[in-house]
């Protein structure tokens, strides 16, 4: 024989059962941002593009096409080496506007504009 207990426990599993598959399958539809790598060219001494847009998280990779070594410094912050005909990259870690020039050819600049 059961007892009242054992009922209304057999009773509740089908509806915690549904309310679990329910919240599943929400969890299946929201996609976490993705995270992006963004492509800086540096070429004839320009950073190209000079403005970017990005998230943290994303990476700036700088393909360096010329025969010069660069960086990509920012004062206080970091210091990227991009050797010749080679690239480098960096993962953004914090929002915030940042200034960056090559510590070689300080006529070179680019801005990061990096959202949260």
């Amino acid at each position: 024989m059961s007892s009242p207990s054992s009922n209304k426990v057999r009773a509740r599993a089908p509806r915690l059962a549904s309310a679990l598959l329910i919240a599943l399958a929400l969890g299946a539809m929201i996609v976490p941002a993705q995270a992006e790598t963004i492509t800086v060219t540096i070429e004839k001494l320009v950073f190209s593009p000079a403005d970017i847009k990005a998230k943290v998280g994303d990476t700036i990779e700088w393909v360096n096409k010329d025969v010069l070594a660069h960086t990509a410094t920012v004062k206080g912050g970091w210091d990227v080496m991009i050797p010749a005909k080679k690239s480098a990259s960096l993962v953004l870690k914090k929002a915030g506007a940042v200034e960056y020039y090559c510590r070689f050819h300080p006529n070179m600049k680019g801005n990061i504009t990096v959202s949260p």
